[in-house]
């Protein structure tokens, strides 16, 4: 059946794989963004498609629209970006969750969360539980997106529950693969420009910090099959890969696939970042019949690839604090 879609946040990394997907699949399709940290040019090519339409719009503000079905997947996700303006930052996970489950529950409509792994901050529970509640400093730098994101949370839970708004929350680990900014502040999109470059490579401390990589073409498919769930499943919901790499491997083996004469910089390690990182998916593999497809190799040589084909004069960082 054809739906009414909005995705918030539609023009950035995820956002305009799920427009891409949704649309090829028949839907009509709205990308709402403010091209804060995203790119006209990731839907330029779906513009022609006469089920798809882009609005330029901030979740900040009210909107009305009639759909049924809201992907909210706005935020800037790097620190680096967040952490430049943490009260916007807020007000984007907080005012922006209000606002759509607004529009949900007055159309009836089911609602996604683009929640994250940062809930639950620096774990003291390893690999992490949908159940563990996390370690997050409220006072810190982190806080505004760690606790913007919870308390976006919070909001979808206490509109299911009081008003009956079906939603669905996902909890989304470190992404990566082709169309991601790259001045996004990424850890994998820092690593591939600085190694395409012959640029040092920065680690953050020595390194042994430890991450879990998903494709994006994984982690799309979790959030659609999470969305069209037929049971009334809110979630959350562990979206991740549950293979664990060091920062420093993960640097390693870029270097090795695109060949860079790149050298290994150590830098202090930023404040309150997470030492461990890995999803346990065992609820996603009992609900959603998934679990990743692609090792970490392919996957990046694959972003390698798309890295080479596009021209860094064409992007712009969106915030002094990239790297």
């Amino acid at each position: 059946m054809i739906k009414r879609i909005l995705v918030t946040g539609g023009a950035g990394f995820l956002g305009s794989h799920l427009c891409e997907r949704l649309v090829d699949e028949g839907h009509d399709v709205i990308c709402l963004d403010n091209f804060f940290t995203s790119q006209k040019s990731n839907v330029a090519h779906l513009l022609e498609r006469p089920n798809f339409e882009l609005v330029r719009h901030d979740v900040t503000l009210p909107i009305y629209l009639e759909v049924d079905q809201i992907y909210n997947m706005a935020c800037p996700a790097a620190p680096g970006h967040y952490q430049y303006n943490p009260i916007k930052t807020m007000k984007t996970s907080v005012l922006g969750a209000i606002n759509m489950l607004g529009v949900a529950k007055r159309c009836g409509a089911r609602i996604l969360q683009a929640s994250t792994s940062e809930v639950y901050g620096d774990p003291e529970v390893h690999p992490q539980t949908e159940s563990y509640r996390g370690s997050v400093n409220p006072i810190g730098i982190r806080a505004c997106y760690d606790e913007g994101k919870r308390a976006a949370e919070t909001l979808f839970m206490d509109y299911h529950r009081q008003n009956k708004v079906s939603v669905r929350v996902v909890r989304i680990f470190n992404t990566y693969g082709p169309r991601m900014h790259p001045y996004d502040g990424r850890v994998v999109s820092n690593f591939i420009r600085q190694a395409l470059q012959n640029q040092p490579i920065t680690l953050f401390g020595d390194g042994s910090q430890t991450r879990s990589f998903c494709y994006r073409d994984d982690l799309c498919e979790a959030i659609i099959r999470m969305m069209n769930l037929e049971e009334e499943f809110p979630g959350p919901v562990n979206i991740g890969n549950p293979g664990e790499f060091t920062i420093r491997e993960l640097a390693e083996l870029v270097i090795e696939l695109t060949g860079s004469k790149s050298q290994l910089v150590e830098r202090p390690l930023p404040s309150d970042d997470p030492t461990r990182r890995r999803p346990d998916i065992r609820l996603a593999q009992e609900k959603l019949g998934w679990e990743p497809q692609q090792p970490l190799r392919e996957g990046l040589a694959k972003t390698i690839a798309w890295f080479q084909s596009i021209k860094l004069d064409d992007y712009r960082p969106p915030t002094p604090n990239f790297v």
